[in-house]
């Protein structure tokens, strides 16, 4: 009986100075952070939003630095728009090597006093501006000169509940379960396109300002992310560094990785913490701005919040991105001990 075939190694990722790449939510946050470091890296860059206010002074912010970009409004909940943003990145430079999913919105609710109406839009956005987003890099990915990415920004809320923020909650749940099943099935195919999913801890960007917030009525406070969080370079950080790396997953933040496995290892504990927990959603001493950009944009557009500062740093997140460094120093260290240990046994 002959042996089994030999896997045939996958492509490796282009160099992001050769790299075509299209983020989508570019206008604020962690989309916009992640737009301007892989320009300033060399990649040629196209942002996808709908505002373009925000999206014309994010181009004109890259090109006065020498970068290469160029912006098309699109709704990522509508299918053809997105298309369409992957044609006017073929029309622009040629080529799709790294497709980043990123757009997403938020509601602060209760699941049963959440507007059905919002309830969708927030799918429309969050899960189907991600299956539109994989579906328009599917086809678009350039696989001839080394494999193209596929990079989905979701949450630690994808791993968790959480009250007061279920639906956002649910759809990235539902982002997981898709990105995950997409791998497999274009691994299955034969396709050498390396599928990521980034879940940040909570990070410094104006989502919750943004969000549609129905907690305790209209003056309860205004919506906020827990601290701790953490500056939208280190989500930067690990999308470029899954656009040169296959990464199945990273978690961008230890604290976050913490409370995953807290909530997964002790689930009985945490449901009863968790809705103590959440009265950290709000603030009391703000208003909520109105409206939310559930269904339209909504100002202003800009890369953080400006209400807290986000840590600069997370030892877990860059350990995640080097694992084999990781284990040698790891190694390393045990094997020390190991010999320090030893000899001193030797000297009793």
């Amino acid at each position: 009986m002959p042996p089994p075939a030999t896997p045939t190694p996958a492509p490796s990722l282009k160099p992001l100075s050769r790299q075509v790449v299209v983020v989508t939510g570019a206008s604020s946050g962690i989309g916009l952070v992640t737009a301007k470091a892989f320009a300033w890296k060399g990649a040629k860059v196209l942002l996808v939003a709908r505002d373009e206010t925000a999206l014309a002074q994010a181009v004109k912010d890259i090109r006065s630095a020498s970068g290469t970009a160029d912006y098309h409004l699109a709704d990522v909940g509508d299918r053809a728009q997105v298309m369409a943003a992957a044609a006017a990145a073929i029309a622009l430079f040629g080529q799709i090597d790294t497709w980043v999913n990123d757009a997403g919105v938020a509601i602060y609710s209760a699941l049963l006093d959440t507007p059905e109406d919002e309830h969708r839009r927030l799918f429309q956005t969050n899960y189907f501006g991600v299956v539109h987003g994989c579906e328009a890099a599917a086809a678009h990915l350039d696989v001839v000169d080394g494999a193209g990415a596929i990079i989905t920004v979701a949450s630690i809320a994808s791993d968790i509940p959480s009250p007061l923020m279920g639906a956002y909650c649910a759809s990235k749940h539902a982002v997981k379960a898709y990105v995950e099943t997409l791998r497999i099935e274009l691994a299955s195919a034969g396709s050498p396109v390396s599928v990521t999913l980034v879940k940040p801890s909570g990070i410094d960007t104006p989502i919750a300002r943004h969000a549609a917030n129905h907690v305790g009525g209209e003056q309860a406070g205004a919506a906020r992310i827990p601290p701790p969080v953490y500056d939208p370079d280190l989500v930067a950080d690990a999308i470029l560094d899954a656009a040169v790396n296959r990464r199945r997953d990273i978690t961008v933040g230890g604290a976050g990785r913490t409370q995953v496995l807290f909530a997964q290892h002790f689930k009985g504990l945490y449901e009863r913490l968790a809705p103590i927990a959440a009265r950290a959603f709000t603030d009391p001493d703000r208003n909520q701005p109105r409206p939310s950009n559930l269904f339209a944009s909504a100002g202003p557009a800009t890369e953080r919040s400006g209400e807290q500062s986000g840590l600069r740093t997370s030892l877990y997140t860059k350990a995640a991105e080097h694992p084999r460094a990781t284990a040698l120093g790891v190694g390393a260290i045990v094997g020390a001990a190991a010999l320090l240990l030893f000899r001193k046994g030797e000297e009793d």
